[in-house]
């Protein structure tokens, strides 16, 4: 097992990896009781290599691995990249370049919403993962043989996955699907924790500007007290204390303690005088303050039948192609179809998916296909 724990081991491996055309990586980290991530391992394959990166070895400097990420003539393979991305853009400063996701490459190849690393392994490699180190400590050491093994195969497996995923793709024309459904996740609003952005992240159950500014207001305060003390954000307030702070907007620390949410003695400290203040500044300020949020549209009643309608018609002709029917359309867009048709601002009615289910769902509504079944099986047939 090559595992990296010194600059010169480092510094040879990232040189020879900088001469491929595509990395394997995964990590391994811990996040249960700290804001940000502790990064524990990296893991690294090439086509012809594979190594753990420790980087809690001392004085270890990750600059040349960082060098990788942000190569664009290098492919990074993940699974279930996002939150390796946050810790990746924490790493680099930028969100990595040229990034491909097996995970939503499975969804276009027809594995399953949301399809897991072992699924996707068994299902093309005909692997059973071992998972017995998964709930792992990372951060001690040493780790043993079959911890760092069970590590490992996080990555080489992905690198036996990786060229015949890329092959059916092609052979499929599917190859721009994954780079459309991966922009979203270059977005670097994704990975940063700006404190006064923080609202974006809760459920808007009130469109009044004084409710939407004391709940951002309360968002960004625990946002700043969650990074400060590097703490999760739920130890420092749950979200349904902010709910009620938004809907409260205590005046003054009585008022405060008196709110469900709030732990009992918190009132006393000086953090709880920080967040009143910031809650009657936002209120007091609350035209400016208050963040815009889009009126919701309002839907037509009884959209139920419907909606399973076009759920159903979207899983046939799903499954025809072979995609997961997530990939094409989500609940929400489904919604939207069924309240309002061809006007309906859903990625569904665009491009490839128009193609495999828009156009259907809209001669549905328009009453030229219908569902019925044959024998035990649902079919769409068209009406003329």
């Amino acid at each position: 097992m090559n595992v990296i724990s010194t600059q010169a081991a480092l510094d040879d491996f990232c040189a020879a990896a900088s001469t491929k055309p595509f990395i394997c990586v995964d990590t391994e980290f811990m996040r249960e009781s700290t804001f940000y991530s502790i990064l524990c391992l990296i893991q690294v394959a090439t086509n012809d290599d594979e190594a753990i990166i420790d980087p809690l070895a001392d004085g270890l400097d990750l600059t040349p691995f960082n060098a990788l990420l942000m190569d664009e003539n290098i492919i990074k393979v993940l699974h279930a990249a996002r939150q390796d991305m946050e810790i990746f853009y924490a790493l680099c400063k930028a969100v990595p370049k040229n990034i491909f996701d097996t995970q939503i490459a499975g969804m276009a190849l027809g594995y399953g919403d949301s399809v897991g690393y072992g699924a996707l392994v068994k299902g093309r490699l005909d692997i059973n993962l071992d998972k017995g180190a998964r709930f792992t400590d990372w951060s001690r050491r040493p780790l043993s043989e079959k911890q760092l093994s069970y590590a490992i195969g996080d990555v080489t497996h992905l690198r036996d996955l990786y060229p015949g995923i890329v092959t059916e793709l092609e052979a499929k024309k599917r190859m721009s699907w994954i780079i459309e459904e991966m922009a979203p996740q270059l977005d670097e609003k994704l990975y940063t924790f700006e404190p006064e952005s923080a609202w974006e992240r809760l459920k808007v159950r009130n469109p009044r500007k004084p409710y939407l500014a004391a709940l951002k207001a309360a968002a960004a305060w625990r946002e700043r007290e969650a990074i400060a003390k590097d703490i999760p954000r739920r130890r420092v307030l749950k979200d349904d204390a902010l709910y009620d702070l938004a809907q409260q907007k205590p005046k003054d620390l009585a008022a405060l303690s008196k709110l469900r949410g709030i732990p009992r003695g918190f009132e006393k400290s000086k953090s709880a005088a920080a967040l009143v203040e910031a809650i009657n500044a936002a209120i007091d300020n609350a035209d400016d303050y208050a963040p815009h949020v889009p009126k919701a549209k309002h839907m037509p009643p009884n959209l139920g039948p419907t909606v399973e309608m076009l759920k159903t018609l979207l899983r046939l002709r799903t499954e025809y192609v072979d995609v997961a029917p997530r990939m094409v359309a989500n609940n929400a867009d489904i919604e939207q179809l069924a309240a309002f048709g061809g006007k309906a601002d859903v990625a569904a009615l665009k491009g490839w998916r128009k193609e495999i289910f828009g156009d259907d769902a809209l001669k549905m509504l328009d009453g030229k296909i219908a569902l019925s079944l044959e024998g035990r099986e649902v079919v769409a047939k068209d009406i003329a």
